[in-house]
């Protein structure tokens, strides 16, 4: 891994980081916002937002991960397809699927499986993330848009910028929810505990809210429906968790005595402006097999009380 050092003088002082530096680096806007997400970016040995604006004297490090070739290859998969067209494609992801490759993943893709069905995917986000315009957690369910041109991909990726793509979801959470709507406002940052996990945080955070309405009650459980305004990793799982009533199955952020194999959550309906014709399209898709079968125990159980 390279480091770029870099000592703030009068030229660059009183300025945005991510706006002042990419002049001196030559690196593009998204390449450093990414090595800054990842923590690449740090000033006076600490990690900083994008936002940071420069100090005289402040001691700036980059550390550069060198380039990988990767290729990634077309896998067929029985892709449960929701809509298609010349732009996007929209799929209905199943549980224990990674939605795009990284250098240590051994195991197939949902971007191997898209590339196999359709040969060709946007290419903004590099060889390893061909289409992706966002993500869902490997064991949540449910729907995802991929971009296959780079203008369909820019003008997707607009709107998730400007929260104006609506992402539900169903959740299934441990505890009685009282109330029926609620906002979550806290700011999500890698747990400093555990790099394996995010975490409701001040430090090195994001802003991320989370909306939730419930749909029904049972005698230990909440049926919730979610809707993001932000986009922030586990962000249902780390919200539902810091007020108490954590994803039913998580194993991650439910408690060890109730961790199970995936999460009971599922991305049940998309809403976007489409890149070409400029319409308002809602996709839905149905609970997942496992999660209804759940829910169905809870309503028999329910019955026999």
């Amino acid at each position: 891994m390279d480091t770029i050092d870099i000592i703030v003088d009068e030229t660059l002082a009183n300025q945005r980081i991510d706006k002042r530096l990419l002049e001196v680096t030559g690196f593009s806007r998204t390449r450093f916002q990414q090595l800054i997400s990842e923590g690449l970016v740090c000033v006076n040995d600490e990690p900083v937002k994008s936002n940071y604006k420069l100090r005289l004297n402040d001691v700036v490090s980059i550390e550069v991960p060198e380039t990988e070739e990767y290729n990634v290859e077309p896998i067929e998969m029985n892709l449960d397809i929701v809509y298609e067209d010349s732009d996007v494609i929209v799929i209905n992801k199943p549980r224990g699927l990674i939605v795009h490759p990284t250098v240590t993943t051994k195991e197939p893709t949902l971007v191997n499986g898209v590339l196999a069905h359709c040969k060709d995917l946007s290419g903004i986000n590099g060889v390893m993330r061909p289409g992706v315009v966002h993500r869902i957690d490997k064991d949540t369910t449910g729907l995802i848009i991929m971009a296959k041109n780079d203008e369909a991909h820019q003008f997707l990726a607009a709107q998730l910028a400007d929260k104006t793509m609506n992402r539900r979801y169903y959740a299934l959470v441990s505890g009685v929810i009282g109330h029926d709507n609620g906002t979550i406002d806290a700011p999500i940052g890698r747990d400093p505990h555990d790099r394996q996990k995010m975490a409701v945080t001040d430090k090195n955070s994001k802003e991320a809210i989370t909306r939730f309405r419930v749909i029904k009650r049972y005698k230990k459980n909440t049926l919730i429906e979610c809707s993001l305004l932000t986009g922030r990793t586990h962000q249902i799982r780390v919200h539902m968790e810091y007020i108490g009533y954590p994803v039913v199955n998580d194993p991650k952020y439910a408690p060890k005595r109730s961790r199970g194999n995936g999460q009971l959550l599922h991305a049940h309906q998309l809403t976007f402006i489409h890149p070409r014709t400029k319409q308002q399209m809602t996709l839905e898709c149905p609970l997942p097999d496992d999660f209804q079968r759940y829910l169905d125990t809870l309503e028999k159980q329910e019955e026999s009380l």
